[in-house]
């Protein structure tokens, strides 16, 4: 009878062994953990994934843990979450300045803020970089920007094939859609995992070529400054267009309002690049926006824009900047 037991390692059945690829991301980490950092950071801790976030200061990092803290708040206030909830998902969150931190990640975003387009490409890649210095060649680095195509910025990688592009909007929490973008360089292995990862925070992936400014970016600007031509000219005020487009057309937010969530220097430096890039007037910034972002008007983060808002982040009522 022993001569007929049937003998199986046990090897097979390991989930430590190397060859069994792992189906769900256990840690991401992000590099940046401004606006869009910090949203990456929530969603995917409150789906359960360890998260490790770099900024270069402890008062960043403090920040961002406050900011994130505030968004949570929000939510239990509208009975979207418990107070056990919020910290389990801070626990699940750690900030960092050492790029060291970032080892055992299944998936890095670099999503830092940059003044210039030319100072933003070596930034960027000089931090794909750093991140490929201490993550297994198996991890995927990925970064958030729009109108930067992902086959330049991994153009001097040694492992070029793990990089990708993704795009997270942040304009609305319900803008459950995430733009996913395969460089000239990018493997249908990294890309799927991507997807994964895409579909395990909840979110709909959007398949997109190649191309400075996606989709939702190229179509917003334009948006934008339209909206800005039509103040100009006196046509109507600057609360009247958001309420046509939202009562209207049936945006949650109006055009002015997005810019001030996003930042207007932020978006100015999307419609430069995308500008340079194809050389088409529309997307060329509104005078009136480069004028409020030369008075340091940047939207919500500043406390005015085209609106003002107080110390919350909540808009003024009547505090429209018209022209």
């Amino acid at each position: 009878m022993a001569s007929e037991l049937i003998h199986e390692p046990i090897e097979e059945f390991g989930l430590i062994k190397k060859k069994v690829s792992k189906s769900l991301f256990s840690k991401i980490g992000i590099v940046g953990c401004g606006l869009v950092g910090q949203n990456i950071a929530r969603v995917a801790s409150f789906y359960g994934i360890e998260v490790v976030f770099i900024e270069v200061s402890e008062e960043k990092v403090r920040e961002a843990y406050k900011n994130i803290g505030k968004i949570l708040d929000n939510r239990i206030e509208h009975w979207g979450l418990t107070e056990s909830e919020k910290r389990a998902i801070l626990a699940r969150i750690k900030g960092s300045l050492d790029y060291k931190d970032l080892a055992g990640c299944d998936f890095v975003v670099e999503a830092i803020r940059a003044v210039d387009r030319g100072g933003k490409i070596k930034e960027r890649k000089k931090i794909f970089k750093k991140i490929e210095k201490v993550v297994h060649h198996d991890c995927i680095i990925g970064t958030n920007s729009t109108t930067i195509v992902i086959t330049e910025l991994s153009s001097e990688m040694k492992h070029k094939d793990r990089c990708v592009s993704l795009h997270f909007l942040v304009s609305s929490r319900e803008a459950r859609i995430m733009e996913v973008v395969k460089g000239l360089y990018t493997s249908e292995e990294a890309y799927d995992k991507v997807c994964k990862f895409v579909k395990l925070i909840n979110r709909k992936i959007v398949p997109v070529e190649e191309s400075a400014g996606l989709v939702s970016v190229r179509l917003f600007v334009v948006l934008l400054n339209e909206a800005c031509e039509i103040l100009l000219e006196g046509v109507a005020n600057m609360e009247d267009i958001d309420a046509t487009m939202k009562i209207g057309l049936g945006m949650r937010l109006g055009p002015f309002e997005v810019a001030d969530k996003m930042g207007l220097d932020k978006i100015v430096r999307w419609m430069e690049n995308i500008y340079s890039e194809f050389g088409d007037v529309h997307y060329k910034p509104s005078p009136y926006i480069k004028r409020l972002v030369r008075a340091k008007q940047l939207g919500i983060a500043s406390g005015k824009g085209f609106y003002e808002y107080d110390e919350d982040g909540n808009r003024i009522k009547g505090s429209a900047n018209n022209c």
